[in-house]
């Protein structure tokens, strides 16, 4: 039998171990749902021939794909912690198979919409959060190392997808094609299977506390009930509801927290992050269709978003060093801001790259600038809220992002077939990008005085005791002057002689 300390405590994150298979699963995870709704646009001008739609129509399967692996983040979270992360990210590779695999007999723009958008969105989504949160059960100390060869999954994913796609259509057509990506995402499943738990002593430690917690709650509910000498348990009832309704409470506050919009930080970065998702992915996602439409083979246009991909995997991994240099780390905010400016600055150059050898240079720099603000995107809202308070700050955060997500490349394929060229989509994604860092850049400046404001005047009177103490003796001075001179403040007084009495005759 295993001592009663080890039933006690809970075992400590490996930090290696099959720690790295669970990594492993989360790098196929986490790269199909960051890569696939990027990838998939190789299809889409096949689809809009097919279906004589326009590009803003055909541009809402990647948006609503995009809008519900956001929006769907409070959900996973609430699944994993009823079921963990193992059977839901299972659930998650299963609904992106039937997602795809229903796909391929669609006979409308509509049902793809349904099947593509919404069914393999929310399997997208199932697979996200779980991952990150598996990796921080297995990791600690290695946990930042662990989590950017997690998150290196999203760049390799969209380097192999972009050519496997354009040869899967060529060999069996865009129909043919989604049977084969369903049968690919159920390797989500295998994936989730990988997530195996720390191990039982969680559990039922976790069970144990549990259990001795409401073995605590029963006795002294059992003690107030022979102090008060009821004959009946009602009073016990009650307190019982206001426990249930607390814990109601908590759980809802443990994911939203509403409180965070009192937060001067968090409502910066919110409204610059709104405004920068509605240029943000437009242009990943008519690249490819941008190449096509100037002329150049279907494989070229795809090997564009092989080289963003190459670069994206090196730009992640060196923008977190440089983040967390001593020169930038303490105003990482900056740095955020300057990488959104510079994203949308590659766009507003964009339409001057006529040329394939052009394209190669924007997709190198784009490549360059999304991997940037890829790397920064979560640790700048930590930087911001905390650690206590990211889990909540995720999920409102993503909430609030799926509007213009989802409007983002409708808007850009609108723009495009209004005016039949790609460069206004590319010009209205990089004003816009522009703009957002522009006004990240303006508020955190503020926000930084601010901050450095309040903290000076919290030390000036930490420092300098006496001046509390002048401020209270002047309180006590006013309240003892007002209390003889005015006439309203007698009853009060006369209020703790009768007050004394009643509480004598409740004691008898």
């Amino acid at each position: 039998m295993p001592p009663p300390a080890n039933t006690r405590r809970a075992p400590s994150p490996p930090d290696g171990g099959w720690g790295w298979v669970v990594v492993f699963g989360a790098f196929v995870s986490i790269g199909f749902a960051y890569a696939f709704p990027k990838g998939v646009a190789i299809f889409f001008k096949e689809i809009q021939d097919f279906f004589g739609t326009s590009y803003s129509e055909v541009a809402w399967i990647s948006s609503i794909i995009l809008a519900t692996t956001y929006g769907a983040g409070p959900i996973s979270s609430i699944l994993v912690n009823r079921y963990g992360s193992r059977p839901v990210v299972m659930l998650g590779g299963l609904l992106c198979g039937i997602g795809m695999v229903s796909a391929a007999f669609c006979t409308s723009i509509m049902q793809l919409y349904i099947c593509v958008g919404f069914i393999t969105g929310l399997g997208l989504a199932l697979n996200l959060q779980p991952s990150v949160i598996m990796i921080g059960k297995y990791f600690l100390k290695r946990r930042p190392v662990a989590n950017g060869l997690a998150m290196a999954g999203s760049p390799v994913m969209l380097c192999t997808l972009a050519p496997l796609n354009q040869f899967l259509f060529d060999s069996f057509g865009w129909r043919g094609s989604f049977l084969v990506l369903g049968a690919i995402l159920l390797n989500c499943c295998v994936a989730g299977a990988l997530f195996r738990p720390i191990g039982p002593g969680t559990a039922s430690v976790k069970t144990q506390v549990t259990e001795e917690g409401k073995g605590a709650l029963k006795r002294e509910d059992t003690e107030d009930a022979m102090e008060m000498s009821s004959p009946t348990n009602l009073p016990v009832k009650n307190k019982t509801e206001e426990e249930r309704d607390r814990d109601c409470c908590e759980k809802i506050n443990q994911y939203l927290d509403f409180s965070l919009f009192k937060h001067r930080g968090f409502l910066i970065y919110l409204i610059g992050n709104v405004l920068m998702f509605l240029g943000f992915f437009a242009p990943i996602i008519f690249l490819a269709p941008y190449a096509k439409h100037i002329g150049f083979d279907e494989y070229s246009a795809a090997f564009l978003l092989s080289i963003l991909a190459i670069v994206d995997i090196v730009a992640r991994p060196t923008t977190g060093i440089i983040a967390n240099s001593k020169w930038v780390r303490p105003r990482i905010q900056y740095f955020f801001s300057f990488s959104i400016a510079f994203n949308g600055t590659c766009h507003l150059l964009c339409p001057l790259a006529s040329s394939y050898t052009g394209l190669v240079i924007y997709s190198v720099f784009f490549g360059l600038a999304f991997g940037m603000v890829c790397a920064m995107l979560f640790e700048t809202l930590m930087d911001l809220v905390g650690a206590a308070r990211f889990t909540s700050a995720v999920g409102l955060v993503t909430i609030a992002e799926c509007c213009t997500i989802l409007l983002g490349p409708p808007i850009g394929g609108k723009l495009i077939d209004t005016f039949g060229d790609y460069k206004y989509m590319f010009i209205k994604c990089g004003v816009v990008m522009v703009l957002a860092g522009t006004f990240l850049f303006i508020m955190n400046y503020y926000n930084y005085r601010m901050l450095a404001k309040e903290e000076k005047e919290r030390k000036a009177k930490e420092e300098d005791p006496k001046t509390v103490r002048t401020e209270n003796e002047c309180r006590n001075n006013w309240i003892k002057e007002t209390t003889q001179d005015g006439p309203e403040l007698e009853p009060l007084r006369e209020e703790q002689g009768p007050k004394k009495e009643v509480n004598a005759v409740k004691s008898h």
